[in-house]
């Protein structure tokens, strides 16, 4: 587990931390991913930004077949140093840039931990291998719902057009 510490982070001249990973994320089935991330200290908050880029293995919502899917995105995450419990005890709405992990006074940075989460929320919510892939779009009228007998007498029947 790669973990960066916060007084790492306030040592360096300008505040600002710099860290590669290039590795698999275990729990995530073909999950390679190469990131370089900076870590500022803001005063009270400490900034994650950088770039992700990888590929992991998913399986297809419709034909099942496992498939190769690209990452690419930027990573953009605020922490917080110290619990934000007090200023937020009651309920707030959240505006745009307001979503903020509180470290609650924990002394170090869980980089492996971050960028689990990062891949997690880029995944599409619908799974294709391809834009070509039809398998399980097409069902016959009895996958839906089984013949019922009663139905029968409306096969015979013909409808007359006006002359």
């Amino acid at each position: 587990m790669l973990k960066v510490l916060i007084d790492d982070i306030e040592r360096e001249p300008d505040k600002t931390l710099h860290v590669d990973f290039d590795d698999e994320i275990k729990e995530l089935e073909g999950c390679s991913i190469q990131a370089g991330i900076d870590f500022k200290s803001l005063g009270g908050f400490i900034e994650a930004k950088g770039h992700v880029e990888g590929v992991i293995t998913l399986e297809c919502d419709r034909c099942l077949n496992k498939f190769d899917y690209d990452l690419d995105f930027d990573l953009d995450e605020t922490f917080a140093k110290h619990s934000l419990y007090d200023e937020y005890a009651q309920e707030v709405e959240l505006q745009s840039g307001q979503f903020i992990t509180d470290l609650n006074g924990e002394k170090e940075i869980d980089v492996y931990d971050l960028l689990y989460q990062s891949v997690i929320l880029q995944l599409p919510n619908k799974k294709v291998c391809g834009i070509n892939c039809n398998e399980g779009l097409f069902v016959s009228d009895e996958e839906i719902q089984p013949h019922d007998s009663r139905m029968d007498i409306f096969k015979n029947i013909q409808i007359e057009k006006d002359k």
